[in-house]
């Protein structure tokens, strides 16, 4: 099993699909529809090593998870990626600042996503003596 990966999204077919992927390539996948399940999945899975975030949510944006997750000093360098089908140039501008490592735009090109978190999370190799 790879790294522990939080999903968000308020559209739960899409957390799903997303989720089906990732577990395929061998990640831990966590699920959250909303900003405050989001934060209790991050308080309850200390081991989470990545969140993937919806940028348009109709509660909490994706944004202020985001916020709220570098103000605390456990995550402030926690790797993060967005996602979004209506962002606009404003939306990107305002991730800089949060040291957000990729944003994808909906639908996700999943050939990329994947290729993003093998960067970041090399397949160990094994070698054969």
């Amino acid at each position: 099993m790879r790294q522990h990966i939080l999903l968000v999204d308020d559209e739960a077919d899409a957390l799903e699909e997303l989720g089906e992927l990732l577990e395929g390539e061998g990640f831990q996948c966590h699920c959250a529809t909303n900003v405050a399940s989001a934060m209790a999945c991050m308080a309850t899975w200390p081991d989470i090593a990545l969140l993937i975030t919806d940028l348009r949510m109709p509660d909490e944006s994706g944004l202020r998870l985001i916020q709220n997750l570098r103000a605390t000093p456990r995550y402030a360098t926690l790797p993060i990626i967005v996602m979004s089908g209506h962002a606009d140039m404003n939306d990107v501008i305002g991730l800089l600042p949060l040291q957000v490592v990729d944003f994808l735009p909906k639908p996700i090109y999943q050939e990329r996503l994947i290729e993003v978190l093998n960067q970041r999370f090399p397949i160990s190799q094994t070698i054969n003596c």
